[in-house]
């Protein structure tokens, strides 16, 4: 099952006519994360073709305007499309305080539960569980900005290794039901006594995908734990590499730094994201960062990034 990451908006704090304020979402099963809500994402959302009644969580990194001011409006609107399943919103320490000045979106007022999960960084130095269900897991860690800011990770769960049948059938396993049985983890007695046990049929664990999601900060331990390994990972470059200084004194990364998080990392690709307004283009910035890393671009909005755990079992 394919997972797609679609940058929604990747603008530093001031959008330009062709960036706009940060999102990113996630679908998978027709189901939807949302990572960051700037102004006007649920008019992202519509561009993008998604259902904005499908988003089931929303993160949020930090309480900078240009990161959480669409959040009462898609909230409002969700509300008018006749949901009612739960949506969680999880966020530094503030989110509720936000959404409680908010106009008409109250618990009162909202046809669905709307659950506000407030994280304090420091708790999540070591990788904090902030969602889960049966098939992926999102944790939360610290990254360096000029005020408490998260960075997430999302990884699915390691799927069954690939049954093998035939491998069955020469241990003289015959009956679907013990095929089922083996697959599951279970051994299986043969009539004559012997037992057949899972690993002998079964391949390894089959890895899912992860993605990381890491703005607005400086390279730090956090954004190089959450990046480790991914599939993807979309970082903060808002700033080239000669404006590096700036980049230190605003708390961002310029494009070669967000590079060199993937390079340690050892990410597969790397997607720059909250490009300063000052880059009308960011071939510049890609180009610092392909001196580094060369699986590197820079998001496109609303581009459908596909995410396949098929690419990694080759061979299993």
């Amino acid at each position: 099952m394919q997972t797609t990451v679609i940058p929604l908006g990747t603008a530093g704090a001031v959008p330009i006519r062709d960036r706009h304020l940060s999102a990113v979402a996630v679908e998978r099963k027709g189901r939807m994360l949302l990572f960051d809500c700037g102004e006007g994402a649920q008019y992202r959302l519509l561009h993008a073709g998604l259902n904005r009644a499908r988003v089931d969580a929303i993160f949020i990194t930090h309480l900078h305007g240009d990161h959480i001011y669409g959040l009462p409006g898609l909230a409002a609107t969700i509300g008018q499309l006749h949901r009612h399943e739960p949506i969680t919103v999880i966020g530094p320490e503030g989110l509720n305080r936000f959404l409680s000045a908010a106009a008409g979106v109250s618990e009162q007022e909202m046809p669905y539960g709307l659950s506000v999960m407030e994280l304090d960084p420091a708790s999540t130095v070591d990788g904090a569980v902030v969602y889960e269900t049966d098939e992926f897991v999102v944790t939360a860690r610290p990254l360096q900005h000029r005020i408490p800011t998260v960075g997430y990770r999302l990884e699915e769960k390691p799927r069954r290794g690939r049954f093998h049948p035939e491998r069955a059938r020469e241990l003289g396993v015959t009956d679907p039901r013990d095929f089922g049985r083996l697959h599951k983890g279970e051994r299986v007695t043969m009539s004559d006594g012997h037992v057949v046990e899972p690993e002998q049929v079964v391949g390894p664990e089959r890895p899912g995908i992860s993605f990381a999601y890491c703005t607005d900060t400086r390279p730090c331990a956090g954004s190089r734990q959450l990046s480790r390994d991914v599939d993807l990972v979309i970082h903060d470059a808002t700033f080239a590499h000669e404006l590096q200084e700036q980049a230190v004194e605003t708390g961002h990364s310029t494009a070669r730094e967000a590079a060199e998080v993937a390079r340690d990392a050892k990410a597969r690709r790397l997607l720059l994201t909250h490009i300063s307004a000052r880059y009308e283009s960011a071939d510049q910035l890609v180009a610092d960062a392909r001196d580094v890393f060369p699986h590197t671009e820079a998001a496109i909005e609303l581009k459908r990034y596909m995410l396949d755990p098929r690419e990694k079992w080759a061979g299993n």
